[in-house]
């Protein structure tokens, strides 16, 4: 069948030639051979978080959604399906005494999606989701089933944890796991001069950190989230903060790392986020600042969340390389956003930043290749196990081959 295509914020929409929910892995394969042998292209889809073009294509859109469900578990590593949406993950682990190390702010994305856009929460102990993810089963661009992990194939798994993908198409992931947990979360209000004055302290005394900065008041929300079994840690975190800021106590959580990370997300919004070197953070946020306040305040509506996240050996990771904090900008889908954007992208760009993949930005090969010091390698992978180009819509050349 086919039907339109909507993504979560509205922004992106299309009609692919074919639209397809596949129930097994075997029709999975047999839809790639399909496409190969008639010169279309496939790409899979989650649930549409992202605002990046990265699922846009005039072949075959394959939805993985009836592909759910955790599919095993030992204690230390699950497996689940692909299409396994993060909040229905986190419910099938926590029944099982298990939970992920981190999460990202929402939970309505598939697993699959999640992992190969480069998602990612907060905390300078953590890195993206892909970090989480020790194996997966992968239908080539052959149509051959692949499978990738530390005992075999070792040597794809870090191009294959997070690869747009434009290597197959995803099937099953096994991630790393641990016994569930609890954390405690709590939110105040600071000035923004206090917040970053004490940014570092605040990252090294809390478990998970992040703060908003809100363009017209010039001011923040910090939030702060520890292990409820660890109070120790969470008092020095929260009462040297409170007392200092003297800001007002605006939220506290206590729940299972599913219920308490992820965020209710009923405004949709536009969102541009980059990844930067730490030691770039504090001249990049100033200038961010300065222009927001002094060209863009009138009509931004919405606030810029700040985030950290450890470094990865992934090869297309954001954080590949180095401890990362990132800067997204928000806005809500009603107010424009293009022109704002992208004087934050040039900013960023100044500054070393690397776009995330499933959010807006309007770099391509040219200006990416440079940013990824194994972008040369991804390349040659990619084209092995797809050859024939199933996965390489116009989009996807565009971001990965250069003209």
């Amino acid at each position: 069948m086919t039907r339109p295509f909507v993504n979560w914020s509205r922004s992106l929409s299309f009609t692919p030639a074919e639209y397809v929910e596949a129930a097994d892995e075997d029709e999975v394969r047999a839809l790639v051979s399909r496409a190969r042998e008639s010169g279309r292209t496939i790409r899979p889809v989650g649930s549409g978080h992202s605002s990046s073009p990265l699922v846009r294509t005039d072949g075959i859109l394959l939805n993985l959604d009836r592909m759910a469900g955790v599919i095993s578990d030992d204690g230390d590593l699950a497996t689940a399906w692909a299409g396994t949406k993060l909040k229905a993950l986190g419910e099938g682990l926590y029944d099982a005494g298990l939970a992920m190390d981190n999460l990202g702010d929402v939970d309505y994305q598939s697993i699959a999606g999640a992992t190969a856009t480069g998602t990612h929460g907060t905390g300078v102990r953590f890195g993206n989701l892909a970090t989480q993810l020790v194996g997966l089963r992968l239908v080539t661009g052959t149509g051959q089933t692949l499978d990738i992990g530390r005992d075999v194939n070792a040597d794809l798994l870090p191009a294959a944890r997070l690869s747009l993908g434009a290597l197959g198409v995803i099937t099953q992931v096994t991630l790393d796991v641990q016994p569930r947990y609890e954390l405690r979360r709590r939110a105040w209000c600071a000035p923004l001069a206090w917040t970053l004055d004490h940014l570092a302290e605040l990252q090294h005394t809390n478990r998970n950190m992040d703060f908003y900065w809100y363009p017209r008041s010039d001011q923040t929300q910090v939030r702060t989230m520890n292990r409820a079994d660890e109070e120790g840690a969470d008092r020095q975190g929260w009462y040297v903060t409170q007392s200092q800021a003297d800001g007002r106590l605006r939220d506290v959580e206590v729940g299972p790392t599913h219920h308490t990370i992820p965020r209710s997300r009923d405004l949709r919004f536009e969102e541009i986020e980059y990844m930067l070197p730490v030691e770039a953070f504090a001249a990049c946020f100033a200038e961010v600042r300065r222009r927001i306040m002094q060209r863009h305040r009138r009509v931004v509506g919405w606030r810029v969340l700040v985030r950290t996240i450890a470094a990865d050996d992934i090869w297309l990771s954001n954080a590949y390389g180095r401890a990362t904090m990132t800067i997204a900008c928000l806005q809500n889908v009603d107010l424009p956003y293009e022109d704002y954007f992208r004087d934050m992208e040039a900013v960023f760009r100044q500054y070393g930043g690397r776009p995330h993949w499933g959010k807006k930005h309007w770099l391509t090969a040219r200006e990416l290749r440079p940013l990824y010091p194994r972008w040369d390698d991804f390349q040659r992978l990619r084209r092995r196990l797809d050859p024939d180009g199933v996965f390489l819509s116009a989009d996807l050349a565009t971001l990965l081959e250069e003209a």
